[in-house]
């Protein structure tokens, strides 16, 4: 299973970066969005859905959506998606109470696949398009990868105390503090390397901190909702990593996390 997730891993990596450095915003945009399609897809097994009619249906609504949300205003939609952050942390923590109205629901849980999906396709297309857009992106990307990574391996060596039992048995609170260092490191080789004045240092670091944090939570609520579903991944598409969702779930939330917090960093800052 490691090695399968490595090789994925070698494969996915030079071509994510590829699309992020040579495609310019309007086809980056497209083929995230032809991506994000895709985790519907994979987001309708979270659902419980079984005809392929409905999940095709659930696709096109997802489509549908997207297109409108061209037309709002990006800070509104990372704002809506920020306070639906909140609501997951929470419901993560209390799972599996207050899991008996959504878990129930298949609309719920479609509803739940819009608050997820479209703010992070808008994040990221909302970043790539500043002017220090492709940098910004890295930076994330950076972030994520660094933290899942370093959870995973101090998780598997010294992980001793469950951070989410009922939800994830495997992370650990050992695995989540590696994960909030690493965001420090990585925030802070980067600050160093673009030579960022120092005031601005510890501003930065939070938000990567807060970055990191919200990544977990994304991951631990497609993990509630793969155990409401009874399901072990979202799909089979990546090998040793599942389905795309599986790959894309600690973005789902750290894409507006971090693309709001920029924004609100800029208006402080000046």
């Amino acid at each position: 299973m490691l090695k399968q997730r490595i090789l994925t891993a070698l494969i996915l990596i030079p071509f994510t970066l590829a699309l992020l450095v040579y495609l310019p915003p309007a086809g980056f945009c497209i083929v995230t969005l032809l991506m994000t399609l895709a985790a519907a897809g994979e987001w309708s097994n979270l659902m419980g859905v079984k005809r392929v009619s409905r999940r095709i249906l659930y696709v096109g609504i997802i489509l549908f959506l997207m297109i409108d949300a061209l037309f709002i205003p990006a800070p509104v939609i990372l704002a809506i998606a920020f306070i639906w952050w909140l609501w997951a942390t929470v419901a993560v923590l209390r799972y599996p109470r207050g899991s008996q109205g959504w878990g129930r629901s298949v609309l719920l849980r479609g509803l739940m696949g819009v608050f997820v999906l479209i703010p992070c396709w808008v994040a990221i297309n909302y970043i790539r398009m500043q002017s220090d857009g492709v940098f910004d992106l890295l930076f994330l990307f950076l972030l994520i990868w660094g933290a899942d990574s370093v959870a995973y391996f101090v998780g598997k060596k010294w992980g001793k105390t469950k951070l989410a039992p009922e939800v994830s048995p495997g992370k650990s609170v050992q695995g989540f503090a590696a994960a909030m260092l690493s965001a420090i490191g990585i925030a802070a080789a980067a600050l160093a390397f673009w030579k960022v004045p120092l005031p601005i240092w510890p501003w930065v670091i939070a938000l990567a901190m807060v970055t990191v944090l919200f990544s977990v939570v994304g991951d631990l609520c497609e993990s509630m909702l793969k155990r409401q579903a009874g399901l072990k991944d979202s799909g089979s598409l990546l090998p040793g990593h599942g389905g795309l969702l599986d790959r894309i779930d600690s973005l789902t939330a750290a894409a507006p996390i971090f693309a709001l917090g920029a924004i609100l960093l800029g208006v402080f800052l000046g």
